[in-house]
């Protein structure tokens, strides 16, 4: 048997890598991880914590916008783009340490470089790390796959830093453009859109489908639409992104609506289509991994057809969220480790979450996905117009819908609109995961006042016992 230097080496330092890496630290294991960028990967760095800070600082906008309502005055309001996006920066910087120094606590072995996977015995794979001064060589009995994915782009257009944004050059503009396209209205999309717009910026939302975020429940989407239109963001839905012009300081972009071709023009184009695997250069070829439209397949166990190779995150089939990847880490780790009875991820109990103003999150069936799987279903709605703490917040748009199995009393979809639901949508997940009836959530006492009494009502509702709608 061929000696190896670790139990485990894990390719990639973002939120399933370095998870993964610390817990078979835990475990007792020998653990390396390699990462060629930032610890922390695109979430911590480039996306989920940055982005954040720039939302935070958006809505400090539009609260110092409206503070009248509260009985303030307040003048001569000024904003520095500069300072929004060093203050950004910081925050990802500051996590990133704090992830380094996570690692060195658990004895993880940091290797900063690219990792290729070699040919090697069923007993150990050999890892080549190229780092800025050296190629070194590794073998490990167990290798996990956690490199991510970056920005999508078309055909015919594809970023230039300049003109054309991805989320990198979005998330740190050197001033902000008077007006902006957006193409593709998921979560980064509806985020940038809601950013731009707080801080005064004429935003243009582009989506194919019929719908802006298109995974949500339809009513929950029909809100962010009208709100966001209420501010003036325009939104094109069924529409298709047919070619961009670059112009000299500008971009035009034709798009065919239902059909019929439209040209916009704005200073700036942001392509947030979604994502494409980081699976090249890797040396999986060497090896039984399969792909599908370019994600690795993998078991119930994240192992791929290759014995000892396994895959998490975003490399691999979605929904494609950090806490996903990090819960897929722990998961294939416990695996390797021998742990018996686990479970594996039901991918109706992720929950997603998206931090426009307004927020939203959900878990689950949607209404329409419940209706084609012909159940039978029973609906509740609470709009947050009748919560007291939304009202005394002042931002009391929006609403919680649940869904239950009408034949069982499961809760199998709730989704949400409004203030800090992104928060609230945790006990829903806790209570899908625990497999609660109605009749459990109904005689759960929720404290008064909060925002969290509208998920009670929204139950209530559903079996109509509302009391304060």
């Amino acid at each position: 048997m061929t000696k190896n230097d670790y139990d485990l080496i894990v390719i990639g330092g973002g939120p399933g890598g370095y998870v993964a890496a610390i817990k078979a630290s835990q475990l007792g294991m020998s653990v390396a991880l390699v990462e060629d960028k930032h610890l922390g990967g695109i979430c911590l760095n480039w996306g989920c914590i940055p982005t954040k800070a720039l939302l935070r600082a958006s809505e400090i906008r539009h609260m110092l916008d409206n503070v009248s309502e509260f009985g303030f005055t307040v003048s001569d309001i000024k904003m520095d783009i500069n300072n929004i996006t060093k203050r950004s920066r910081k925050v990802a910087a500051q996590l990133s340490e704090g992830i380094s120094h996570l690692l060195k606590k658990n004895k993880v072995f940091v290797y900063e470089g690219f990792g290729n996977i070699e040919n090697g015995s069923i007993d150990s794979k050999t890892i080549m790390i190229k780092t800025k001064t050296e190629t070194i060589s590794k073998k490990a009995k167990n290798i996990i796959i956690a490199t991510g994915a970056r920005s999508r782009n078309l055909p015919f257009i594809s970023s230039d830093g300049v003109n054309v944004w991805d989320y990198k050059t979005a998330m740190t503009p050197p001033k902000l453009p008077t007006s902006l396209i957006i193409i593709g209205s998921g979560a980064i999309g509806m985020e940038f859109a809601s950013f731009y717009n707080d801080l005064g910026v004429d935003v243009t939302v582009v989506e194919a489908l019929p719908s802006i975020l298109p995974n949500e429940d339809e009513d929950i989407s029909k809100i962010v639409d009208n709100n966001f239109k209420k501010r003036g963001v325009v939104i094109k839905t069924n529409a298709i992104l047919k070619s961009v012009e670059i112009l000299n300081k500008s971009v035009s972009a034709d798009i065919s609506v239902n059909g019929k071709v439209e040209k916009i023009n704005a200073e700036k184009l942001i392509l947030a289509i979604g994502i494409v695997p980081n699976t090249e250069n890797l040396g999986l070829d060497n090896y039984n991994v399969n792909f599908d439209k370019g994600h690795i397949l993998t078991n119930e166990w994240m192992e791929t057809d290759e014995k000892g190779i396994y895959a998490i995150g975003d490399v691999t089939a979605g929904p494609w969220l950090a806490h996903k990847a990090s819960h897929e880490g722990i998961l294939c780790v416990e695996k390797i480790a021998g742990h018996k009875d686990l479970i594996p991820i039901d991918k109706t109990s992720i929950p997603g979450c998206t931090y426009c103003r307004p927020q939203v999150a959900s878990i689950g069936l949607t209404e329409k996905n419940a209706k084609f799987q012909n159940l039978n279903i029973k609906v509740g709605k609470f709009p947050f117009v009748g919560n007291g703490k939304a009202i005394a917040l002042g931002d009391s748009e929006g609403m919680i819908k649940t869904i239950f199995n009408k034949d069982t009393g499961e809760l199998i979809g709730a989704h949400m609109v409004g203030p800090e639901v992104t928060e609230l949508i945790q006990g829903f997940s806790i209570a899908k995961k625990l497999e609660t009836t109605e009749k459990e959530l109904m005689h759960t006492i929720f404290p008064h006042p909060t925002l969290s009494e509208s998920m009670h009502e929204s139950v209530l509702d559903a079996y109509n016992q509302a009391i304060h709608y």
